[in-house]
């Protein structure tokens, strides 16, 4: 894969941009502010993973030496250019939104995620906790952009729910990825949740989140916000958010911690297909 492309991380950019199309899906709107929102998505996403390798250099040579930077595709100085010119293009979309809405939330929206993913990748990321709430709380900010984008008030309510269920399931994961990430964090002097408390802790905390957004998942169903066919299809999702929640507190080593991961991920990717297909 060209290293231009890979340093995006597309598959997860690709995911943030569902966000936007799972709402507008829901509200049956497909305008050119729908388009620009995913294109807006898309765009800061991959430009909070490039800065965020580029700040991370010397811990991706311990725990990704293989990714473009560490492994001398990409150089650090286009890195980081490669980064501030992927915000430029966010900041226009989501400049284009508000033009086209006569509404400036969706720009200001814009504005905020460039500087908390800056700030993030910069210095929060190694502070205890802070870090993975930023990258939560960026998660759900992508359902209310959505939201405001589309500009309808049932739709933002609805995006607002959507991103809670989003923000707790990405500080869990974010959690337990500090948890796989420990070595390489030690070795660079960050000052991450498991490296001040230790593995078990984090653990559970991750375990009580996950376990939140499963309770969350049927209700949405008994409120009447989703269909039967969404309650049939999140009970897959929900089936790997508990295997997953129990499988890290049985253990904790880096290679248990990084399939927890990606099952969480992919308890996501089923829990967006629910929420599409239960709205129609």
């Amino acid at each position: 894969m060209n290293p231009y492309i890979e340093i995006l991380r597309p598959g997860n950019a690709v995911m943030a941009a569902i966000s936007i199309i799972l709402i507008a899906f829901i509200d049956k709107t497909f305008t050119l502010p729908v388009l620009f929102a995913i294109l807006t998505v898309f765009f800061e996403t991959s430009a909070g993973n490039v800065i965020n390798d580029y700040f991370d250099y010397e811990i991706d040579l311990i725990n990704k030496p293989s990714r473009p930077i560490p492994s001398g595709r990409i150089s650090l100085k286009n890195g980081r250019n490669y980064g501030y010119f992927l915000f430029l293009l966010g900041t226009i979309c989501g400049f284009l939104i508000s033009y086209l809405t006569n509404n400036w939330i969706p720009f200001l929206i814009v504005v905020f995620a460039d500087i908390v993913l800056y700030l993030y990748a910069y210095k929060l990321k190694t502070t205890p906790l802070i870090g993975n709430l930023c990258v939560g709380f960026m998660t759900g900010f992508g359902f209310l952009f959505a939201g405001f984008s589309i500009n309808n008030p049932h739709i933002i309510w609805i995006s607002a729910i959507l991103g809670f269920f989003a923000v707790v399931m990405t500080i869990a994961r974010e959690i337990i990825k500090d948890i796989e990430d420990i070595e390489g964090d030690e070795s660079t002097g960050a000052k991450t949740l498991p490296i001040l408390i230790g593995r078990k802790i984090p653990a559970y905390i991750a375990f009580i989140l996950i376990i939140i957004d499963v309770i969350l998942c049927p209700l949405l169903y008994f409120y009447n916000i989703f269909t039967i066919l969404y309650l049939a299809i999140i009970a897959v999702a929900i089936a790997l958010f508990v295997y997953s929640a129990i499988l890290i507190l049985k253990s904790q080593d880096k290679e248990n911690a990084g399939k927890v991961s990606k099952y969480l991920k992919i308890g996501m990717l089923i829990a967006f297909v629910a929420f599409a297909l239960g709205s129609v």
